[in-house]
């Protein structure tokens, strides 16, 4: 699962491993992403470097917890517009690359963009 929030974008899977511990691996391209994942979520384990080829950061996590953590911020969201708040916590470059995202997505519509 991909989750582009207004603390970073997240790949969550289910590692071999992981099912047997209870626990999700959290996946990121940019390291600072999953630090300010972990001032959310104390049970975060240590953040791996160079773990995998598409996100060479990761770190695992208790599958209650990351359901948690993810299910507060949907409870906390107190802004009008997604990538003006983006652009206040990650800064505008992170918010423009987002808007980049959106706008490919977009063309699932099937209506030009």
């Amino acid at each position: 699962m991909w989750l582009i929030t207004p603390v970073g974008f997240f790949s969550i899977v289910r590692k071999p491993g992981d099912l047997a511990a209870g626990a999700l691996t959290i996946r990121a391209r940019v390291r600072a992403d999953l630090e300010a994942l972990a001032v959310l979520m104390p049970g975060l384990g240590p953040i791996q470097d160079k773990g995998g080829t598409d996100y060479p950061y990761r770190a695992r996590a208790p599958r209650e917890q990351v359901a948690q953590v993810f299910a507060a911020m949907l409870q906390d969201i107190a802004y009008g517009n997604f990538k003006n708040e983006v652009a206040v916590r990650q800064g505008r470059s992170r918010a423009e690359t987002y808007g980049k995202v959106w706008s490919v997505l977009h063309g699932l519509s099937g209506r030009p963009g």
